[in-house]
């Protein structure tokens, strides 16, 4: 029931962090991978995890163009993952800054989910979109990130519907607090994190691969009856 090997995914986001993870672990069930991302050390490389590859790709979500090119190269796709994402904290009550956010999070996912669309439609595809903790609450110093993250929340319940009748499903994971780039401001801050461990009842920071496996679930026939979820990966933090 959780077999996604021969599978096609194109991870966004998926040269660093969360992302990475992702596209690895799908790499390992036996998927085919294009990680796509701006441009890192190995971006221009082809890696091979247990000889199944994973194919590097630069692309910037907010590249309509560039968008285009990188699905209008591919063949087929089964699966498709967005976690592109940045966030810019204490910065984003300036519009600019809360544009290109916004532009990032939320439009870059719905310009992939577009592009995508025909290819996933004639493969009964998988999206699976990458919300946070902040799709359910507000967050003072990023006011551009919480409303993208609510966002993607609302869009993804709203392209299930669209899309469910040409069997494409449409859900999204919500992390909790992962030790990434992204995070390695809070959790250099003492204070900050102790706040989070002591809210979190596993008493810990998340790892990009504990978000690995609920994408591996909700790609796979097991989840064939599941669309339109937001479904927290967080230890805990939301409900205590």
């Amino acid at each position: 029931m959780f077999d996604i090997s021969g599978r096609h995914a194109l991870v966004t986001g998926g040269t660093s962090g969360i992302g990475a993870a992702i596209a690895a672990a799908l790499a390992e069930t036996g998927c085919h991978v294009t990680a796509a991302g701006l441009p890192t050390a190995t971006t221009n490389a082809t890696s091979s995890t247990n000889d199944t590859a994973i194919d590097m790709a630069t692309l910037d979500v907010t590249d309509a163009a560039g968008v285009e090119r990188l699905v209008g190269g591919l063949d087929r796709l089964d699966i498709l993952v967005n976690a592109a994402g940045m966030i810019r904290r204490g910065a984003e009550h300036d519009l600019e800054t809360f544009g290109r956010v916004v532009d990032v999070n939320l439009t870059g996912t719905m310009r992939l989910c577009t592009a995508c669309h025909p290819l996933l439609a004639e493969r009964g595809g998988s999206i699976v979109n990458v919300a946070s903790m902040l799709s359910f609450f507000g967050g003072g110093l990023v006011p551009a990130y919480s409303a993208s993250k609510g966002g993607i929340a609302q869009l993804t319940k709203s392209l299930a519907i669209a899309w469910a009748a040409e069997g494409i499903r449409v859900n999204a994971i919500a992390p909790g607090w992962i030790a990434t780039p992204l995070t390695q401001g809070l959790q250099d801050d003492p204070a900050r994190s102790q706040a989070i461990l002591d809210r979190t009842p596993m008493k810990r920071w998340g790892t990009p691969a504990d978000l690995a496996g609920s994408v591996i679930f909700l790609c796979s026939p097991a989840a064939a009856f599941v669309t339109g979820v937001i479904l927290p990966v967080d230890g805990g933090y939301l409900i205590s």
